[in-house]
């Protein structure tokens, strides 16, 4: 019989691209993902990964066996919902994973968490933090079961068709200058007003980058990064002493205090959409929805009559 968990190892490492990725994602060993993966050659009698370079991808094989047991873990997701939903309503149990970017996971899971953590006390919620791009491979995959994600303006975001999406609100950044600053005072900021500033931000390769960069479409040279951090406190004290401006959102900022302004900019490509995202095969489970209702309650918690964070 065909060990259907490590058909889900398997699947992992098509999507992550190595066995030592997939065993992070899974929460397991590389070594328990390699003998999970070696037993099922031995049960199928066909070899699964052949290795390229120093990194190993899908036989044939493998790939058929994963696209033809994806709609199998599928029904059983299914079976595992419907099992959840004929118990006692008013008690929701079961396991959902979740992964989310790093201000949501401030700005919303934490006090998501706690106040599930009291609701239903049989309800585990294992979180991950992840980019939104790495977010949507891991729901569509089914390593994690639901996944917070963002847009930046136009910025693309690709959302596979067997995943749900819910809007949750439209979050704000600001351009974060000292009190000192010269353009410290105005209401609103342009692109072209900021554009020769040295900027810190977030690196090359993720999508608040990019969103920085569209944000400048059209301004020559803009904009100029002089320092880079993956945290947006960083970004602050950065400002705070006056070395660089920030465009920081709104979402899970922590107070600026004296030394810091925030002014909004003109332009579009300042505000983000965030959503939740779930496997359709998912939507009657009871813990999945119980999940989607603390989001949806937080985030109306959260906004103004805009749908937006306020400042």
């Amino acid at each position: 019989m065909i060990d259907l968990e490590a058909v889900v190892s398997l699947r992992s490492v098509a999507t992550e691209g190595s066995v030592a990725a997939a065993a992070n994602a899974l929460g397991y060993t590389p070594s328990a993902v390699s003998q999970q993966i070696k037993r099922l050659e031995r049960d199928t009698g066909v070899a699964l990964l052949e290795r390229v370079g120093r990194g190993v991808v899908l036989t044939e094989a493998a790939t058929r066996l994963v696209v033809s047991a994806t709609p199998i873990l599928a029904d059983l997701e299914r079976v595992r919902a419907d099992l959840h939903g004929g118990a006692d309503p008013g008690r929701v149990s079961g396991e959902i994973h979740i992964a989310a970017f790093s201000t949501v996971v401030r700005g919303v899971m934490v006090p998501v968490l706690a106040d599930l953590g009291q609701r239903h006390p049989d309800l585990r919620l294992p979180l991950r933090e992840s980019e939104p791009w790495e977010t949507i491979a891991l729901v569509a995959s089914g390593q994690r079961d639901v996944g917070l994600v963002h847009r930046w303006g136009n910025v693309a975001l690709a959302i596979p068709d067997h995943l749900v999406e819910v809007p949750l609100f439209t979050d704000v950044a600001d351009v974060i200058l000292h009190r000192d600053h010269p353009l410290a005072g105005r209401a609103e900021l342009r692109p072209e007003d900021i554009g020769g500033e040295p900027w810190v931000a977030t690196f090359e390769s993720t999508i608040c980058r990019q969103w920085l960069r569209r944000l400048f479409d059209g301004v020559g040279g803009a904009p100029r990064i002089v320092h880079e951090s993956m945290e947006f406190e960083n970004h602050l004290e950065i400002a705070r002493a006056g070395i660089a401006v920030a465009l920081v959102p709104r979402l899970g900022r922590p107070p600026l205090g004296p030394d810091l302004v925030a002014v909004p900019t003109a332009s579009p490509e300042s505000t983000r959409a965030v959503s939740v995202i779930h496997r359709r095969t998912m939507s009657d489970s009871p813990a999945l929805r119980a999940v989607l209702d603390a989001l949806t309650e937080r985030a109306g918690d959260m906004v103004t009559d805009t749908g937006r964070l306020p400042a």
